[in-house]
């Protein structure tokens, strides 16, 4: 009896190592990518000499990547859901255009004009959803058309001339910050305040969330690797609000990005709506079957995509303070990247908000540090291909394995 329980005893560690290594297999790709953005910022942070993480790069590093990111968020919806939207950085373009229009020359009120660019979004994503879901035609055409189209509505929009320069109080919306209602002297102590705050309430929900799945038998990650996981994603937000606090505090654009990263995970994770765009996309016919309205959520993924559009459109044009015929030109590319570099899937049903935005900041990164270090822009294109092609072959690999 004694020998028996000895033998349970000894079997039990090598049990738990050979369950870890089989759930670090399972889920490769979605540690894979938080690791490989460590990687990419330790390796640019030693080869420009520390210039990467310096509060003014880092902050610029935000508002650079605040539209792809914005982006990103509506477009892993899309490709959850089985489909792709070629025509987001046309339609982004477009809505900036509109806001200068209705800025600029026909003098209403921004806030007015920006709800009303939003609503476009809405309907220019709705139009195109429509198509799609009830007509069934492949997005891929649909979307590629509207990018033509938008294209060339941005062109007669602004009669092919630059429009602009926008109020101060629009231009906040991308180059503000938010103000120290503490009075730091050295510290931006209110944006660091909100840094830990955020880095405590992202812990303490996947805590939470842990807990719970420990109540249900649920739980598959061991504890070592959810450890580590939020332990490196909370050292980075606190470590990130102090650089940036040092500097001139959080960006506004960064509170925006925050809540609708906020949002879209509890949309994605915790509702019915969430897991039925999932479900159609891993499986259009067997989700139909089950009572899943598919047509509706594929229409709602597109007109709430023209709704984040038009968001990125409008923090980009206060951005530049001006609207360009050329805004928005292959910035759909740099989207669908983010989100396949992320760990989304071509088939659709796999993906997560927060890999859209890890996957996001990679490019980001590799943007920002090869342009420290003079890589000129044809290598850094190549370069970022090459990291797509090897996102999207190590996904059918890691398929075929399973």
């Amino acid at each position: 009896m004694t020998q028996a329980t000895t033998n349970t005893t000894d079997d039990q560690p090598k049990m738990e190592v050979k369950s870890s290594w089989s759930f670090l297999r399972s889920h490769m790709r979605e540690y894979g990518i938080l690791f490989a953005l460590v990687a990419i910022m330790i390796f640019f942070q030693i080869t420009t000499d520390g210039i990467l993480l310096k509060p003014v790069n880092l902050t610029n590093l935000i508002l650079q990547n605040s539209y792809i990111i914005i982006m990103a968020v509506g477009m892993l919806l899309v490709i959850v859901a089985g489909h792709i939207d070629l025509s987001v950085g046309s339609v982004m373009g477009f809505v900036g255009a509109l806001a200068a229009v209705m800025i600029v020359n026909w003098d209403i009120p921004y806030p007015i004009a920006a709800v009303l660019c939003l609503i476009a979004g809405g309907i220019i994503g709705m139009a195109q959803g429509f198509w799609i879901a009830y007509l069934r035609i492949p997005s891929f055409i649909v979307t590629l058309a509207g990018m033509l189209v938008f294209k060339g509505l941005t062109l007669w929009l602004l009669a092919g001339q630059s429009v602009g320069p926008f109020p101060k109080q629009f231009q906040l919306i991308a180059s503000g910050f938010i103000p120290d209602l503490f009075n730091g002297e050295d510290l931006n102590l209110f944006s660091l305040f909100l840094g830990v705050l955020v880095a405590l309430i992202i812990v303490g929900l996947a805590v939470r969330s842990r807990m719970e799945a420990t109540k249900t038998g649920s739980v598959e990650e061991p504890f070592v690797f959810f450890a580590a996981k939020n332990g490196l994603i909370f050292i980075a937000l606190i470590y990130m609000s102090w650089l940036m606090a040092d500097f001139r505090g959080l960006p506004n654009v960064f509170i925006v990005m925050a809540l609708l990263i906020a949002v879209y995970s509890f949309i994605t994770s915790r509702t019915t709506m969430g897991r039925r765009i999932y479900a159609i996309g891993g499986n259009e016919k067997a989700a139909m079957l089950s009572g899943i309205n598919s047509k509706k959520l594929t229409f709602f993924t597109f007109a709430n995509m023209g709704v984040l559009a038009a968001l990125a459109g409008l923090v980009f044009a206060a951005r530049l303070n001006t609207a360009t015929p050329k805004a928005g030109l292959g910035f759909e590319l740099d989207v669908i990247a983010a989100v396949f570099i992320g760990g989304a899937s071509m088939a659709g049903g796999v993906g997560t908000v927060v890999g859209a935005v890890i996957g996001a900041f990679i490019m980001g990164v590799m943007n920002n540090g090869m342009s420290i270090l003079g890589i000129g822009i044809d290598w850094q294109q190549v370069i970022k291909g090459l990291v797509l092609l090897a996102a999207v072959v190590f996904d059918v690999l890691n398929k075929k394995k399973g």
